[in-house]
């Protein structure tokens, strides 16, 4: 009863002093072990106090009924503890609006970006919900759009371009330049980061060291997007501002080291270079780098290795995180070792030197992506297309011949099928483009997640067959491509284009959703296009010399039966219309038949040229036979020792 006095009593309290909440706790559960309440209350306080791994003790310690009653906070310590797994596992459990953020937050550090994207459109929509939360689900929303285009999932980004209420607040002004330099768009990037930045300076809700706390990141990224740009000068200017010691995080801290080196241009000295790069710690738990800031990290540090000639300690290292890895995998960070593998082994050598390096390396390991690559990157900057193409069908051939789903899916991978599109177009092998494309295809539609870009391309390399097989199966891909998205008006022209020669009825009701020729073609001026100059195609030109040879062109008789004219500067000068011209003329004088030689040496020879005639057999042995007793004489004669004379 005591025991349940207190935890009521505790329960129905407000002390702010977490320390005093905490020796209450223990108090109660000194008397009643068991208090569940008591627990839950401990675990709170241990939370506000920062300390995670004494609440994670707590909370196993309680039992499945502790984690029960106390699921978000459960979730939230392993969170923070950097058992992200698990915390995600313990969030789902719970309910509740407060674990829908959390589940949120997770799933955005473990990088399940499309997940995260999901939760907080839901959060969203809830608006009666979600009181002061608007500002907070706008700038997480911004962040996670940020993250799925750098993954390479654009077509789950849902933003588009700030509204004014996003460019008040600095945080979602941040997250915005940070998609914008996902996509590409520099310059844009640069103006929001600068608005970020003179928002957040002269904020009145930020103390001096929150300001200078979030104001470090903001001038980091904008050090990145100025270096992309070229614009060192700027660069260099902006170091002032940057203090990377003060920066707390070790993931931040590292990115802005790697930034602040090349903006300096340090590479003068690689041994400086490479010193700098490795000053900060790596990031753990949860402050990790998310997977693209890794992968670039990584091919720093490493350039850096090259540079100083490390070459066996980053074989050692790339052979050590490739044996964790599968193969053949396709995630960028895999091949990436596989890349410096090799270039470790070529030990700064390029081109063909390079190669006798790197082929047996590919040899011994035809799966591996990474060194493929690189091998047909070499072959083609020394003009070996053809080596190239055989490396890439060899690799596809060993994929083929394996019962694995993982290396089919690696066979027919969209990035690496285009890399052999692209050699084989180098060299005009139209048909095993085809073959290629279709047999993609054949495979990828039969999976739900087919890539849509590989459909596409395989389709439209189908219209240009004459096989009416060919022509079935295009359409089939852009019929399945129309039925996810029907408003696509290339995928309505593919479908059409592939139907319209085998049944018209099928697709005459698409074509009023096809734009007219006319509509095409209105605002182009085609006396501007003339005046300027087009070059023709290769074909084009010359169906326009042989029409403009067969416009000139004459035939031998006109309409009245008159002779061709022939110039007279084309005649010989003893020329006579009258007599008829010798039918051997264009024959050499020795091979006419009016040729008569003169003297017994050119009549000999004239025998002896003239086919059918009789070979003198005999006298031809009989000369050789005295030539071969002539050399055996003259060696005989060589190798005699000479005597006294």
């Amino acid at each position: 009863m005591v025991a349940q006095s207190l935890s009521s009593l505790l329960k129905q309290s407000s002390i702010e002093d977490h320390d005093a909440v905490l020796q209450s706790c223990n108090e109660i559960l000194a008397k009643s072990k068991s208090d569940i309440t008591a627990q839950h209350i401990k675990v709170i306080a241990l939370l506000k106090l920062d300390r995670f791994d004494d609440a994670i003790r707590v909370l196993e310690a309680g039992g499945d009924a502790l984690k029960k009653q106390a699921g978000l906070e459960y979730g939230y310590a392993l969170y923070k503890g950097g058992r992200l797994e698990e915390a995600l596992e313990a969030v789902t459990k719970a309910s509740g609006r407060g674990a829908g953020h959390l589940e949120a937050q997770v799933s955005y550090r473990i990088e399940k970006f499309r997940r995260a994207a999901e939760i907080y459109d839901e959060l969203s929509k809830d608006k009666e919900s979600y009181g002061y939360e608007e500002n907070d689900l706008s700038i997480n929303s911004w962040a996670t759009d940020a993250q799925l285009q750098w993954k390479g999932e654009s077509e789950y980004v849902r933003h588009d371009r700030p509204s004014r209420e996003d460019l008040e607040s600095f945080e979602t002004a941040y997250n915005a330049a940070c998609l914008s330099i996902a996509q590409g768009a520099f310059a844009q990037g640069e103006m929001l980061l600068n608005r970020a930045k003179n928002i957040c300076q002269t904020s009145d809700e930020l103390t001096p060291e929150d300001r200078v706390a979030e104001l470090l990141p903001i001038l980091v990224q904008y050090l990145y997007v100025l270096i992309r740009q070229g614009k060192m000068e700027q660069a260099e200017s902006l170091l002032e501002d940057i203090s990377i010691e003060d920066i707390s995080e070790l993931s931040t801290k590292k990115i802005a080291r790697n930034n602040t080196v090349l903006a300096r241009q340090t590479t003068v000295n690689p041994y400086v270079l490479y010193k700098a790069l490795h000053e900060t710690p790596d990031a753990i738990d949860n402050d990790r780098l998310f997977a693209f800031q890794e992968t670039l990290l990584v091919g720093n540090s490493y350039a850096a290795d090259l540079l100083v000639q490390k070459y066996d300690g980053m074989i050692r290292s790339t052979n050590k995180a490739l044996s964790k890895s599968a193969c053949p995998s396709t995630e960028g960070s895999t091949n990436l070792f596989s890349v410096y593998n090799a270039a470790a082994h070529a030990q700064g050598e390029t081109g063909k030197k390079a190669l006798k390096k790197i082929a047996p390396l590919l040899e011994r390991r035809p799966k591996d992506l990474g060194i493929l690559l690189t091998a047909v990157q070499l072959y083609v900057s020394v003009g070996n297309t053809t080596s190239a193409i055989t490396a890439v069908e060899r690799t596809l051939q060993s994929l083929e011949e394996s019962i694995s789903e993982g290396d089919q899916d690696a066979r027919f991978n969209p990035g690496l099928l285009s890399v052999l599109v692209s050699l084989y177009r180098l060299e005009g092998r139209n048909v095993q483009i085809r073959s290629v494309l279709s047999q993609a295809a054949s495979y990828w539609s039969k999976k739900s997640d087919a890539p849509t870009s590989l459909l596409r391309a395989a389709g439209k390399s189908l219209l240009h067959s004459d096989e009416k097989s060919d022509l079935v199966m295009a359409g089939d891909l852009f019929k399945s491509l129309y039925q996810q998205d029907n408003s696509d008006r290339a995928v309505i022209a593919g479908y059409v284009a592939a139907q319209a020669t085998l049944d018209y009825s099928q697709v005459e009701s698409q074509l009023d959703s096809l734009p007219k020729v006319s509509e095409l073609v209105a605002d182009i001026d085609i006396a501007a296009l003339e005046s300027t100059g087009i070059t023709p195609s290769a074909s084009a030109a010359a169906a326009a010399a042989a029409a403009f040879a067969g416009a000139r062109k004459r035939s031998a008789t006109d309409k009245e039966g008159a002779k061709k004219r022939v110039r007279k500067s084309r005649l010989p000068k003893d020329f006579d219309p009258e007599k008829k011209p010798d039918p051997e003329r264009w024959l050499p004088v020795r091979d006419r038949s009016s040729y008569r030689p003169k003297g017994r040496k050119n009549k000999q020879r004239a025998a002896d040229r003239t086919q059918g005639g009789v070979v003198a057999i005999e006298k031809a042995e009989e000369t050789t036979v005295i030539q071969q007793k002539s050399s055996v004489g003259g060696a005989q004669k060589k190798n005699k020792k000479k005597g006294k004379r």
